[in-house]
Order: structure tokens, then C-alpha cells, then sequence
């Protein structure tokens, strides 16, 4: 995965709520006053697990003890030099007490309420696919500025209905 950005995602689900960051207290940041799950960038060595566990204890302060690699997210923007692969995670078991993040507002929200909040476009479409149980997927989702310009899920251009 030459010339790109390897990330990671996790959804930490309790009943019936993901963990969500509100992104409001970094500046220059490319999520700002947008709502996503928990992750960040891997250091060199980290497989998609090891960045992971390492980026929910960082930002939450939460160990996960039952998560599963759910997908990839190809992030391909036209505001940015190189293409994100963000490596997508659920999480249904943990131990410890949230902690304050210094990126954003942490905050239990019910899956329902999620597609009020300002979030990237994309974000919806793989929300649908963790909900359904849909397996390991790949997912390629092309932005020009904020705009989501194109998805193809498995290869396969999804439809405008479905963006």
C-alpha cells in the first residue's frame, strides 16, 4: 500500500450505542467538529490490531478485550496528497473507565441518532454495511473537498441512492 496512510477505526459498541469522538479540540485537523469513531495513524511495526488497542487505550483509556477486523476504507480526496487505508474495527468487550481525549468529546450515542450528527459522508455507508454484519469488506470511497464523489464497495460502483 505504497504512497498512503495506513489508519484505523473502531466502533466500541454498548448497548445499543457506539463511542463516538466529536472532533473539536485540535486545530488544523482534517475531522474538525465531525463525529467518527476512535483510531489514529500506525506507528512503524503496528499491524491494524496493534494500532488499534494501542489507539482506543490512548484516546479512551479503555482496553478492548472482544473486537473484530471488520473491513477496509480506501479514502481517496483530491484535497489531499495521498490516499488513506483505514482499517475498520467493532469492539463489543472492554475493561477500564473512559478517560478525557485531547482530540475531541467522547460520548456514548444510540446507533439511531448517529446520521444527525456532522459526520463525512462516507462514514454513513460504512455504519449501514457494520450494522447488517455485512463480512470483511473493502470499501472505496472518492472525495472531492468535502463532497462524496464516488463509492465502490467490493469493487463495485455503489449506486446514488445508496451515497
Amino acid at each position: 500500500m505504497a504512497n498512503g496512510k495506513n489508519t484505523t477505526l473502531c466502533y466500541i459498541e454498548k448497548d445499543g450505542a457506539y463511542l463516538m469522538l466529536h472532533r473539536i479540540k485540535k486545530e488544523n485537523d482534517e475531522n474538525r467538529d465531525k463525529w467518527i469513531g476512535i483510531g489514529g495513524k500506525f506507528e512503524r511495526g503496528e499491524s491494524p490490531e496493534d494500532c488499534v488497542l494501542r489507539e482506543v487505550l490512548e484516546e479512551t483509556g479503555l482496553t478492548l478485550i472482544d473486537y473484530r477486523y471488520r473491513g477496509i476504507v480506501t479514502f481517496v480526496s483530491n484535497q489531499f496528497d495521498t490516499t488513506e487505508y483505514m482499517h475498520l474495527f467493532t469492539a463489543s468487550r472492554f475493561a477500564g473507565e473512559i478517560k478525557e481525549c485531547d482530540e475531541g468529546e467522547l460520548c456514548w450515542l444510540p446507533k439511531e441518532d448517529l446520521y444527525r450528527l456532522p459526520m463525512w459522508a462516507g462514514d454513513r455507508i460504512f455504519l449501514d454495511l457494520l450494522d447488517t454484519d455485512e463480512p470483511f469488506f473493502s470499501l472505496k470511497l472518492v472525495y472531492n473537498g468535502e463532497n462524496l464523489a464516488g463509492a465502490w464497495l467490493n469493487g463495485k460502483k455503489i449506486g446514488k441512492d445508496r451515497l
